[in-house]
Parts: C-alpha cells; sequence; structure tokens
C-alpha cells in the first residue's frame, strides 16, 4: 500500500464522516451549527417523527455533510493536509453502527 487511495465510508443513514482542520473548538462550532440547522427539540416539528422515531434531526443533520472521503495514500501513509483529520459524526447513537474503510489500488 504504498500508492493507492483509501475510501472512509460512514455506511450509515444518520452518520457523516468530516474531513477536517484540526483546530480547537471547531468540533463544537460544528455542532452548534448543526444543532441550530436542524434542532432536535421539539420532535414534534418533524412529519418523519410521527412513525414512532425522534431521529429526524440526524438525517438532516447527516445532509449537510459528506458520507465518504477519499484520500490518496502517499509512500505509504495517508496522504492528508498539515491541519486534516478525518472524523466520525454520528446523530443518531441508539444503533449500532459501521464504518467502511477500503484500500483502492494497485497495491505497489
Amino acid at each position: 500500500m504504498q500508492e493507492d487511495f483509501c475510501l472512509v465510508n460512514a455506511m450509515h443513514i444518520t452518520a457523516r464522516r468530516l474531513y477536517q482542520r484540526r483546530r480547537d473548538g471547531l468540533l463544537h462550532d460544528y455542532d452548534v451549527w448543526l444543532e441550530k440547522l436542524a434542532p432536535h427539540e421539539p420532535v414534534s416539528q418533524y412529519q418523519h417523527n410521527r412513525t414512532g422515531e425522534d431521529n429526524a434531526d440526524a438525517h438532516m443533520k447527516s445532509r449537510s455533510l459528506g458520507r465518504e472521503v477519499v484520500v490518496a495514500i502517499t509512500q505509504g501513509k495517508l496522504d492528508l493536509g498539515p491541519w486534516e483529520q478525518i472524523f466520525y459524526g454520528e446523530f443518531d447513537g441508539r444503533r449500532r453502527k459501521r464504518v467502511l474503510v477500503k484500500i483502492i489500488g494497485g497495491g505497489t
């Protein structure tokens, strides 16, 4: 795995990956922004929640972020910028989740 690609996929409808700068407070700022964008309460504001679930906000929050990221592997390491990391964002923690990490390429 010297010169390949790495796919990271959140694998769930209410989860997303974050490919973001590593800065103090930024993940907190995302949480605050997403809660303003799609507040959890009152759960009655969402038609989806009339089905017996209360996670409509989680679906909406996940739509504002990407589901997957592809990162180059260079000389056997993820080729991230100096401030970049891959984070997992989960907005409905009630169910078991999976993350797919797949190496794509010739394996050279």
